[in-house]
């Protein structure tokens, strides 16, 4: 156990001075701004006082220091709080503080990373406790230092089942190197906490998931600095109980104040008052300094080191070349990690867990978590991250993956399981709206490869592409149609079927791509020529390549996708060609929810296989004819 030294009164002092400067200049930035929740910040003043300048050991200016703690602001509407925190460190000014909100600010109303001091948003409630895990699972298996990370959530946000799962992860790897500060405040957004004050029924909740609980009260330094120095065998949590708008006499512990900022008179008063309260001191704390033990990290130009290994003709699914892409390319990088949510024998992500069992991590059926834990490990840049499931789970981690975009985390998802390709198992586990879903996330970059070559190629371009990346993969195998030593890149399509003749061009990727290969062999004998374009990514799309090729095919293109119509791969092609005058597109994609059955059937049921194909091909053509 690790000593506990108290701290003097000069210290108690300052500390309570710094907590009534807290709120002095969050209530002067809100009420400046119009805007923000002044009085959240309030319930935290002492617990972000104690963690800034006596618990947590950083370097103030260097905020992203992969030597220095972490903190998570989870509750990020208290936003001015932490803000505040910087100012006292000398980071950041009290005019830049006094612009917060403003168009020209780098403060906005919930923090973002564009300010040093964040390594990702949080204003999506629920969350923070998530990328927490990561960061700490990473200092203490990946890293193996002595940072730690501290997590600050309110009692709102602990109604969020993402929060338990978290709660779950961290006692499960003993992250002793982790803390949550929970501000038990009482005061929701509309109404009360489920449990309000009921702190003894927070603390035996964290204990049953595996968490050392400490009840304070979150307005006394001196229990604070107790708590927070107390022996790590396992997560701590730290349940303070506070009050909403501590300090403010007419507001302080009153519903309806929530997400409000004083009147301009009233926040006069009340800073008035907040100045009076601080005491000269001679002392003046400074943040210290941390332990320098970790490793320093290089993860630029993450390249292969040989190329596929595939031959042409050989039959391999996607799922499992991306498998066996990331086993290659951890053996080159041992900052690569991987995650998985106990489908890693369908993603084939057991094929890197076998190989490089300490880097693999099992987050079990919490695909919300499972995001959230790859954001923090890949925060500031300390390793590359993999994260993988169906496809048709991602839709549950929708808001985490938003938040990922927002927090440019570079984060890379494999979805497998694809489209119709579950094929018995049903509707439920098809994912058939993956691409919609990613596709509306700011600067995501979306592969869709379709055979073992262009898998491996789209896991190290995703290595090395900043952002969300979504690599899409089906359960069946196909054949490798590329040599092995075909360039790939990221938005480049590749024309993989063409003559002079060609009077179509057909787009299609994954398991299409080969229907559509199928279908102009069969066309050919019918003296039909049609062109056949593989995207291989989806977003961004190469543009260019499919709009030259559809003019020489003389303005008519056709998409076929295994997904619905909206949002996927013939909605992007509409989108490249909107503007382009003359061309025709016809759309081949699944219409409506679909049923169990084998994958090939499937596929022409739902019109999206060869015979659909050529059939649209076909119409194309009789329908310019008799226009003619």
């Amino acid at each position: 156990m690790e000593d506990y030294h108290k701290p003097d009164q000069q210290t108690v002092q300052a500390l309570r001075n710094i907590a009534s400067r807290l709120r002095i200049n969050s209530i002067k930035a809100t009420t400046a701004a119009g805007n923000g929740h002044p009085t959240s910040c309030c319930s935290v003043a002492e617990i972000m006082s104690v963690l800034f300048f006596h618990t947590m050991k950083y370097r103030p200016e260097d905020p992203r220091n992969f030597n220095s703690d972490r903190f998570i602001m989870s509750k990020d509407h208290a936003a001015p709080a932490l803000y505040s925190m910087w100012v006292e460190t000398g980071f950041l000014k009290e005019s830049e503080m006094l612009n917060m909100c403003q168009v020209d600010s780098t403060l906005e109303g919930h923090s973002a990373p564009r300010q040093q001091f964040v390594d990702v948003t949080t204003g999506s409630l629920g969350q923070g406790l998530g990328v927490a895990c990561g960061m700490a699972y990473t200092g203490k298996y990946f890293d193996k230092s002595s940072y730690r990370v501290f997590c600050l959530l309110g009692d709102g946000e602990m109604s969020e089942g993402s929060v338990w799962e978290a709660m779950s992860f961290a006692s499960y790897y003993q992250l002793d190197n982790l803390v949550a500060i929970m501000d038990i405040n009482r005061l929701g957004q509309s109404d009360p906490a489920p449990l309000q004050h009921q702190v003894e029924k927070y603390q035996k909740r964290c204990e049953a998931f595996g968490w050392h609980a400490i009840i304070v009260d979150g307005h006394s330094v001196e229990e604070l600095c107790k708590a927070l120095s107390q022996a790590r065998h396992q997560p701590t949590a730290i349940i303070a109980k506070t009050l909403k708008g501590k300090g403010i006499p007419t507001v302080e512990d009153k519903l309806g104040w929530h997400a409000k900022t004083l009147p301009k008179d009233m926040a006069e008063s009340v800073m008035k008052d907040l100045q009076s309260r601080i005491m000269t001191t001679s002392k003046h704390l400074y943040p210290p300094a941390p332990v320098e033990d970790s490793p320093p990290v290089s993860l630029r130009n993450i390249r292969m080191p040989t190329a596929p290994n595939y031959k042409p003709g050989e039959k391999i699914s996607t799922r499992k070349a991306y498998g066996m892409a990331l086993a290659k390319i951890g053996r080159y990088n041992e900052r690569v990690v991987v995650l998985d949510a106990d489908t890693n024998n369908l993603t084939y992500s057991e094929i890197f867990k076998n190989e490089h069992p300490n880097r693999f991590v099992e987050c079990y059926i919490a695909q919300q978590n499972m995001v959230s834990v790859a954001m923090g490990c890949a925060a500031r840049e300390r390793n590359v991250v993999f994260a993988s499931t169906l496809a048709s789970f991602f839709p549950r981690a929708y808001d985490q993956l938003r938040m990922a975009a927002l927090s440019e985390s570079n984060i890379n998802l494999c979805g497998s399981h694809c489209g119709l390709s579950t094929g018995e198992e049903g509707p439920t586990l098809m994912g058939l709206e993956d691409m919609a879903m990613f596709r509306a996330l700011p600067m995501a970059t979306i592969f869709y490869p379709s055979d073992g070559v262009s898998t491996e190629k789209a896991v190290e371009l995703a290595t090395n592409t900043k952002g969300v990346c979504y690599i899409r993969t089906s359960r069946q195998d196909s054949p490798i149609i590329y040599n092995s030593n075909e360039d790939f890149h990221v938005g480049q399509a590749k024309v993989v079927y063409q003559n002079k003749e060609d009077q179509v061009t057909v787009v299609a990727a994954g398991v299409n791509l080969h229907e559509a290969l199928a279908a102009a062999e069969h066309l050919k004998k019918e003296r039909i020529s049609v062109r056949v374009i593989d995207p291989f990514t989806i977003k961004p799309l190469d543009v260019k390549t499919i709009i030259d090729h559809t003019r020489a095919t003389r303005g008519r293109i056709l998409t076929v996708e295994d997904h619905y119509y909206e949002g996927g791969l013939g909605e992007a092609v509409c989108s490249a060609i909107v503007n382009e005058s003359g061309f025709n597109l016809h759309r081949l994609a699944v219409s409506h929810v679909p049923r169990s059955g084998k994958p090939h059937e499937l596929l022409k049921v739902y019109g999206i296989d060869r015979d659909a194909i050529a059939q649209a091909v076909r119409k194309m053509l009789s329908s310019s004819t008799n226009a003619k």
